[in-house]
């Protein structure tokens, strides 16, 4: 009796792959959430640059300063003036680049004072017509 033959399947070897699509899913969600909170944390170390000196034949620079309690004054070569509020030192800026127009304008600030006071001075001067405004440096 020829009988009863078992016919044999192949087995066929598929990957399921919905679950490692649910788990890609969920690590971009993360991703995603993540993102903006680690660029907001990032820690800034200055570097710190040599800066070369000004022309001794150039004219004498204009410095505009702020002291620690976040006094403005506009020092022109030995002469110092007194504490100055904002408008009044564009307004002397102005008047000193009538005379000499090349003269050079470095802003001096105090390592204590806040950052945003200091963008305030250069924002001052450049809307005094000032064309390019240098940072004072301590040197090494």
């Amino acid at each position: 009796m020829q009988g009863y033959q078992r016919k044999r399947r192949k087995s066929v070897a598929e990957i399921n792959v919905v679950p490692y699509i649910d788990v890609m899913l969920v690590l971009l969600i993360i991703f995603m959430a993540t993102a903006p909170v680690i660029t907001q944390g990032v820690k800034v170390d200055l570097p710190q640059a040599e800066a070369e000196m000004l022309p001794e034949d150039s004219e004498p620079p204009l410095v505009a300063s702020i002291d620690a309690e976040g006094r403005y004054f506009l020092d022109v070569g030995e002469q110092r003036d007194e504490a100055v509020d904002l408008l009044e030192l564009a307004a002397m800026v102005q008047d000193k680049l009538r005379t000499t127009p090349e003269a050079p304008v470095v802003v001096k600030g105090d390592a204590s004072v806040r950052y945003d006071a200091v963008i305030q001075l250069m924002a001052t001067l450049k809307a005094a017509g000032v064309p390019t405004v240098g940072l004072m440096t301590q040197p090494e």
